[in-house]
């Protein structure tokens, strides 16, 4: 029972960094069709968002039952309910994707981008897919060092994210209401999409420390734990 238990656990996992690598394509295309107003990559977003949130749901009906039958303890009981908040923060990060993905649909034959802003949310773009990307390896390896990625990636886009703010509210901004709409929704979901990346990111080192909030210092030494164990064993520890 206690290796079928196990065997439930490692099965959340997977679905997880599944989910993950469904989210990381969702924005790699939604960004891309969104930079250059491809309405038929738009629409492969817009379609396979039921996907992720058919994948979200069996995963919670899955540490549901886990929950019930195995009634787990301790480490095992805070690896089950992580696991449904960082499914529903997945979930969202898949809606925020379709978001964009919508916003290119919706002014479709113009660019989604207003003029003086395309360098902008190229850049917010491109980093929302690094995060995604970091925020799989994070839940396939469990390697805290990337919580403090995660972080860092998060402020680069806060920083653009208010660039864009102070551009439409500046004296020299000339688009229109539409523009100044889609420009402050679209920088929204770029900022969004990192905050909910850096939300399961610290729930990964909630597993690890046992902490909600561990400082920096507390996820650097586990991190090199994690290093040494790596060594020691072939691989990469699993949080």
């Amino acid at each position: 029972m206690r290796e079928l238990f196990h065997q439930s656990l490692e099965e959340v996992q997977d679905r997880l960094v599944q989910i993950s690598e469904l989210v990381t394509v969702a924005i790699e295309k939604a960004t891309r069709a969104f930079g250059t107003s491809d309405v038929a990559l738009a629409e492969e977003v817009i379609e396979s968002d039921s996907v992720i949130d058919h994948r979200a749901t069996a995963l919670d009906e899955l540490a549901i039952e886990i929950l019930a039958r195995q009634q787990p303890v301790a480490r095992d009981l805070r690896i089950v309910v992580a696991a449904l908040r960082v499914s529903a923060s997945l979930e969202r990060m898949g809606d925020i994707a379709e978001h964009i993905a919508q916003l290119t649909r919706m002014r479709f034959p113009e660019r989604a981008i207003p003029k003086g802003l395309k360098s902008t949310f190229t850049k917010m773009g491109d980093l929302d897919v690094e995060v995604a990307r970091t925020l799989t390896e994070l839940l396939r390896t469990g390697e805290l060092t990337l919580v403090e990625t995660l972080r860092t990636l998060d402020d680069r886009i806060d920083d653009l994210h208010l660039s864009v703010f102070e551009k439409v509210l500046g004296e020299n901004w000339q688009g229109e209401a539409g523009a100044t709409v889609d420009a402050t929704l679209a920088s929204r979901y770029h900022e969004r999409f990192a905050d909910h990346a850096l939300s399961v990111a610290k729930k990964m080192a909630y597993l690890a420390t046992g902490d909600w909030k561990p400082d920096t210092d507390t996820i650097a030494v586990i991190a090199a734990e994690q290093g040494a164990e790596n060594i020691a064993a072939g691989g990469a520890p699993q949080v």
